[in-house]
């Protein structure tokens, strides 16, 4: 598919950050963004490249009463030598196409988003940041945006890309985080949408996460729907424990997000020779091995962070602290791979990095 490109004036270009020690995360947009439509019997089509800016839609939507949305995450990275490096992207569209299989929205073929993105970032080139733990995180979306109001899959709908830099997700970087077992709500049961990156997801584990940092923890831990007794997935993050020598992580089973850090970690262990178990592990399992000694790490893995260590869980009435509140061994050389990859310092045995020509 040809892909136009409008690039944006002097008017409409957008003030760059002089401080990237200050980027924060998810409030700066860059220059351009990508939009391509689809509508049914046509398909996809009107490929653009274009200035940023905002996106019009009938109130009558299907988006807005139905819910009809995914999204992606993923990063572009500076590499030394002031090329453009991308990680995994193809995986991140692979995954959206999962997505919208699952809420009824056309497939975009991943070589067309692929061309698409690397279009956008040739143009936005100068805002993807120099300093070494900064990135330009990038945001594919796709909405319904046929009006229309009755319960079907909607027949128009807008897919667009958006990115802005970005510095560390928490601003304590790889300092440990608190988590909070959650025992009154649940994110998702299989069968139900826990696998696809859909808004209402996230929508639905709000009010859990802020009673949690009301609390004074950084995230959630959520188990399962039906009998809330085995682990799941953190609330923006895989999840990860090390449990004397063995690394386990839940497995997929249609409710949790398969997520793309976490599939790194799994094929670096693995390749290490480490012991790696993907299986159901009990949160009676996790309290037993924290009162012996066997927990001896815990740490969330994601886009947006990478790596993120555990250093404390409550469940109930129980605190287990973990690794002194350190980040653990395990989770550093996890940590420096996957970034000495990504910022291409390191040799990428797995082929998971595309430069942006």
């Amino acid at each position: 598919m040809e892909i136009s490109f409008n690039p944006a004036t002097e008017a409409q270009r957008r003030p760059r950050p002089t401080d990237e020690s200050k980027l924060g995360f998810g409030s700066i947009f860059s220059d351009h963004m990508v939009r391509i439509e689809y509508s049914k019997g046509r398909g996809w089509h009107d490929a653009r490249v274009e200035p940023y800016g905002p996106i019009t839609l009938d109130p009558a939507a299907m988006v807005f009463h139905y819910g009809q949305e995914i999204f992606e995450g993923l990063k572009a990275y500076r590499a030394k030598d002031g090329g453009i490096l991308t990680f995994r992207p193809e995986a991140n569209f692979e995954r959206m196409n999962r997505s919208a299989a699952r809420v009824c929205l056309p497939e975009l073929p991943v070589e067309t988003g692929l061309a698409a993105l690397f279009s956008m970032l040739r143009a936005d080139a100068d805002w993807i940041p120099k300093t070494r733990g900064t990135s330009l995180y990038i945001r594919p979306a796709m909405i319904a945006t046929e009006a229309g109001l009755g319960v079907r899959p909607a027949g128009e709908v807008l897919f667009f890309i958006i990115a802005g830099p970005v510095g560390n997700y928490y601003a304590r970087g790889l300092e440990p985080v608190n988590i909070l077992v959650e025992e009154k709500y649940v994110r998702a049961n299989k069968g139900g949408t826990g696998e696809a990156k859909t808004g209402g997801n996230y929508a639905a584990s709000l009010l859990a996460a802020k009673e949690a940092k009301d609390k004074g923890f950084d995230q959630v831990l959520w188990l399962d729907g039906a009998t809330q007794s085995t682990i799941e997935e953190v609330g923006t993050m895989n999840i990860f424990f090390l449990i004397g020598d063995e690394l386990v992580t839940p497995p997929l089973g249609g409710s949790i997000l398969p997520g793309i850090t976490r599939d790194c970690v799994l094929h670096i262990a693995r390749d290490r020779g480490w012991k790696v178990s993907e299986r159901t592990i009990g949160i009676a399992e996790i309290r037993s091995a924290a009162a012996d000694g066997s927990l001896r790490e815990v740490f969330g893995t994601g886009t947006a962070a990478v790596i993120s260590p555990v250093g404390m869980l409550r469940y109930k009435d129980d605190t287990f602290t973990v690794n002194g509140r350190k980040i653990g061994e395990i989770a550093k050389q996890l940590f420096d791979e996957i970034t000495g990859i990504q910022y291409g310092e390191i040799p990428d045995r797995f082929g998971w990095v595309r430069r942006v020509e």
